[in-house]
């Protein structure tokens, strides 16, 4: 069985260190056989959510649809000003397009949560805003999350990360996302 998972995650700046945090997560779900959707950088470009606003833009429809049929999502912000950015938070928005939903929110999927600073007491901050959101949400954070100092962990073009415990760490997050989806995926009975 396959399951899919979404990432949301980043800067306004395309393959900003957040980004690249999220496709080394993305790999980890990958390494479990999950299918992977990134939306990241201009992709989170979108209108200010707004629930009386029923029109949505051909991203916001795709990003929403996605997340509709998704078995799990890894969330990656940057920490601005000790707390998440409003670009991943406005995408998060968006997610209350599916409060209606038979699975409403993000019921019944792992999250998990990552996020990134210049400094610990951001990147902390915002991590612990994102899992207080994922939980509002109705998902389940995966037991690990990582905050990422960016004045001590660099990501290079290629992906690679400087330090070879947060790599670890950020794939662990993407195969636990993945290992939860994939206990939680219905399964045909067997007689």
């Amino acid at each position: 069985m396959t399951v899919t998972v979404v990432g949301i995650g980043g800067s306004i700046r395309s393959d900003s260190q957040s980004e690249r945090a999220l496709r080394v997560a993305l790999e980890g779900a990958r390494e479990l056989g999950a299918r992977t959707i990134q939306y990241s950088g201009p992709d989170l470009v979108i209108p200010f959510y707004d629930p009386s606003v029923p029109d949505r833009t051909d991203v916001a429809t795709r990003m929403v649809e996605d997340l509709r049929r998704c078995d799990g999502v890894i969330v990656v912000s940057p920490g601005y000003h000790g707390t998440v950015s409003g670009l991943v938070k406005n995408a998060l928005d968006y997610i209350e397009d599916l409060r209606d939903d038979e699975r409403p929110y993000l019921d019944g999927r792992a999250v998990g949560t990552i996020t990134a600073a210049y400094g610990w007491q951001a990147a902390v901050n915002t991590l612990a805003a994102v899992r207080s959101i994922v939980h509002a949400l109705r998902g389940w954070p995966t037991p690990l999350g990582s905050a990422i100092n960016s004045a001590q962990v660099k990501f290079d073009g290629d992906g690679s990360c400087s330090d070879a415990d947060v790599d670890r760490n950020l794939r662990v997050i993407g195969r636990q996302v993945a290992e939860f989806a994939l206990r939680q995926a219905p399964r045909p009975d067997v007689n």
